[in-house]
């Protein structure tokens, strides 16, 4: 793999230096300013706090893609994203369907073939682009969502939201570069913003759920 090689992905960026894409790397602090708003509201929640730091990663693997726009990079990017998903997934199942950790693990597995079905069926629809890697993402979250809301309507509420605020975010993303001539600098940014506030919310959810089911424990 050739690890350096130069990547122009974003209407944004103009050029190999490293501050072509200034918008699209400074609106990463959108992660990292949710990761430790988070942080403090999820004192005393292991699982919650380690999606804080991926989340910080995020931000930070992100903006070395949008300054250094390698192929490195860009792994640096997708990486922290897929442990935020598969540890959500996982914390998600423990807590929402009351199983041991091994019960967990194996329902989370299941996002890869998942996936793999998924992203090649949105890979079909041409106005996707590269946010047809993303796109079964949101899907999933709603199918959680519908399929918890007897079981737990307000943390089925908040997924609903959370997948909301992606398809939004993901219109942005797809928006990018077909907006690029009306809009120089393009609209990959609030991808980042959104995601931020996105990540940070899903975060808020399950914390909520854990604090719902510790005052039910003492109840």
């Amino acid at each position: 793999m050739e690890w350096t090689r130069y990547i122009d992905g974003y209407c944004e960026r103009m050029g190999p230096e490293y501050w072509a894409e200034p918008i699209n790397a400074v609106t990463n602090l959108a992660f990292v300013i949710a990761a430790l708003v988070m942080w403090r509201r999820a004192r005393g929640l292991a699982l919650a706090r380690a999606l804080c730091v991926v989340l910080g990663l995020i931000g930070i693997g992100s903006y070395l893609f949008h300054t250094h726009a390698q192929v490195w990079a860009a792994m640096a990017d997708v990486l922290p994203i897929i442990g935020f998903i598969l540890l959500y997934l996982f914390a998600v199942n423990r807590a929402a369907f009351d199983v041991n950790g091994w019960a967990a693990l194996g329902l989370t597995a299941l996002f890869i073939p998942y996936a793999g079905m998924m992203v090649p069926a949105f890979s079909l629809i041409p106005a996707l682009g590269g946010s047809a890697a993303y796109a079964p993402v949101p899907l999933l979250i709603f199918l959680y969502a519908g399929f918890l809301r007897h079981r737990l309507p307000e943390f089925a509420r908040g997924l609903a939201i959370g997948a909301g605020l992606l398809v939004v975010s993901l219109t942005f993303r797809t928006l990018d570069e077909p907006a690029c001539d009306a809009i120089p600098i393009g609209t990959h940014f609030m991808w980042h913003v959104l995601n931020g506030v996105m990540l940070g919310w899903m975060i808020e959810v399950y914390v909520r759920l854990m604090r719902e089911k510790a005052e039910e424990g003492r109840a």
